[in-house]
């Protein structure tokens, strides 16, 4: 599990919560199940109403992807490239056909295997970015949807309280009942504006973060692809492509130079 996305979610909520009982509410006054309809019903429906079925159907997925830990060895893929331009040195690189069924990445493995079937490295570069930038499409569709829920969240919860409001005019008749009525008329604003910055927005903010690291390691790979292919030195693929780590993580892969 992402135990980032989890304790943030807890920690937004519980502050929030506790802020709210240190002040003297009562937890109960939050629970409202009429302005959690008209909010959360609400932007749920105006989300799946702007996207198609298909797309819709990728939510849980995403969630998962949100909520789960997705740990990418950068510094070994940059090794086993090293190793691969090692031996297509060697051997050739009709010999790297051998290294395919030990390749976990399918990328990788898309690149390796258009480079064995002898394609034009300009035809190589241009299929790879394509697969990369049609991925990228995709999560950003994925991470529309949620920060669209993040946009009409609170719009809905102004709506819910101007409904309770309305609701409240009608009956001025009793003002003793007008202050618990109000205060619920703007619990509805509270779940709206609570969801879309502790709920829907992080978790948008969270895929476009996994999306980035994993555009970063497809354009690792595709340069690194190219590289096996143009015959480099292994030790050239393997600084040119440390290029693409931190200064800490590259201290993990060799000693750091003075």
């Amino acid at each position: 599990m992402d135990i980032t996305t989890l304790i943030g979610l807890l920690v937004g909520v519980g502050c929030m919560v506790v802020a709210f009982l240190m002040d003297g509410g009562h937890l109960m006054a939050l629970l409202k199940p009429t302005a959690a309809i008209i909010v959360f019903g609400g932007t749920i429906g105006a989300t799946v109403a702007g996207y198609k079925l298909e797309e819709i159907k990728t939510v849980p997925q995403l969630l998962r992807i949100a909520f789960t830990e997705q740990n990418v060895d950068i510094v070994g893929l940059i090794r086993q490239l090293a190793g691969i331009a090692d031996k297509a040195r060697r051997e050739g690189l009709l010999s790297l056909e051998q290294e395919l069924a030990d390749v976990e990445d399918r990328f990788l493995r898309q690149g390796l295997q258009l480079i064995i079937d002898g394609t034009d490295p300009e035809l190589t570069r241009n299929m790879l970015e394509t697969e990369m930038y049609a991925v990228s499409d995709r999560h950003k569709v994925g991470i529309g949807m949620f920060e669209s829920a993040g946009g009409y969240a609170p719009t809905m919860g102004i709506i819910g309280t101007v409904m309770g409001l309305v609701h409240v005019l009608g009956n001025l008749s009793d003002p003793g009942s007008l202050g618990p009525a109000i205060a619920l008329a703007f619990i509805a604003t509270l779940y709206g504006v609570g969801s879309a910055n502790l709920i829907w927005l992080p978790i948008a903010s969270k895929l476009k973060n996994k999306s980035g690291k994993e555009t970063l390691i497809q354009e690792l790979i595709i340069e690194g692809i190219l590289s096996i292919q143009a015959g480099e030195n292994p030790t050239i693929i393997r600084e040119k492509l440390l290029s693409f780590l931190g200064p800490e993580s590259r201290g993990t892969f060799m000693p750091e130079r003075e």
